[in-house]
């Protein structure tokens, strides 16, 4: 298990993205958000079909702000609050140019993300990525259709670098600041058959 530091020199961005739970408390500027909406745009997607969709909410518009943050589950409603943009991410079920079940929706929509965080990293922002969302009290609230399957939620944000001043705080700064480990490519890569680590590493 490798912790904190990537083992080889990476993309900056790379090694600068993390998700925190403490946000500062500000609008996310409108240039900004068309930006990340903008590289997230220009993901690898199958067959070119691009199956996400994106509803968002910034925070200046306290409705639909708050309607979209009740699409959360309550832990990450207690944190996701002070984030300056919510977004709710969709893919669609079929392929646009023959209508048969795309299989890897959610690997494109999970590549969009990508784009997504790491732009954002550039901007001075960071996203938190969320499985925590009512998925049915998603699809009723923003009328989704047929065909459309709400999945995942992101918060993005200024992260907040304040002294933590209330035991909330406190105990998100603790949840943000662990150790960041990852996998070694030894457990993650293999050859020859399942659970063998190739052997150039």
């Amino acid at each position: 298990m490798s912790v904190n530091q990537p083992d080889r020199e990476i993309l900056k961005p790379l090694c600068d993205r993390w998700s925190p739970y403490r946000f500062d408390v500000r609008c996310v500027e409108d240039d900004k958000i068309l930006t990340c909406l903008e590289a997230a745009r220009w993901a690898a997607s199958s067959f070119n079909d691009q199956p996400w969709s994106w509803i968002v909410a910034r925070r200046q518009e306290t409705d639909g702000f708050d309607r979209m943050l009740s699409c959360l589950m309550e832990a990450n409603q207690a944190w996701a609050k002070h984030a300056g943009v919510l977004l709710l991410g969709v893919t669609r079920t079929t392929f646009r140019y023959n209508q048969k079940p795309n299989r890897v929706a959610l690997h494109d929509l999970g590549a969009a993300a990508a784009h997504m965080a790491l732009q954002a990293t550039t901007l001075g922002l960071q996203i938190h990525q969320m499985a925590g969302v009512n998925l049915s009290i998603a699809r009723q609230m923003y009328s989704i259709p047929e065909g459309h399957d709400p999945q995942t939620a992101i918060a993005i944000g200024y992260p907040d670098t304040t002294e933590p001043n209330s035991d909330e705080a406190r105990e998100l700064e603790k949840r943000q600041s662990g150790p960041r480990t990852r996998l070694t490519l030894a457990e993650q890569t293999f050859s020859v058959k399942w659970g063998t680590p190739a052997s150039f590493l």
